[in-house]
């Protein structure tokens, strides 16, 4: 009985874990954006990627775009990016807004 408690307790510890990772903004705004948009949002010139530091979109017009993706948007924003699921996207939103 006690062996099974520890486990249920400890699937719960480390389903809890990777949920807070995997929703951690900033992480995967390095992982899936800072590439093109740079560590802190001030875009890449020579890419021609723009600014995310001090957007005019909102958190649901971001998350429409990481998303969804902007028809008028050059690759890899004309549709939604790949592997980001719509909480993940949600962190990214949230950690885009906050870049001062």
């Amino acid at each position: 009985m006690k062996c099974k408690l520890l486990i249920i307790l400890t699937t719960m510890l480390l389903t809890a874990t990777l949920s807070s990772w995997a929703s951690d903004g900033a992480t995967l705004y390095k992982k899936k954006c800072a590439s093109c948009h740079g560590a802190s949002g001030e875009g890449k010139p020579a890419l021609k990627a723009p600014a995310l530091k001090g957007t005019a979109l909102d958190e649901n017009q971001l998350l429409d775009r990481i998303t969804k993706g902007e028809a008028t948007s050059k690759a890899p924003h004309n549709k939604g990016i790949a592997g980001v699921s719509e909480a993940h996207a949600s962190a990214i939103a949230e950690y885009i807004k906050s870049l001062k």
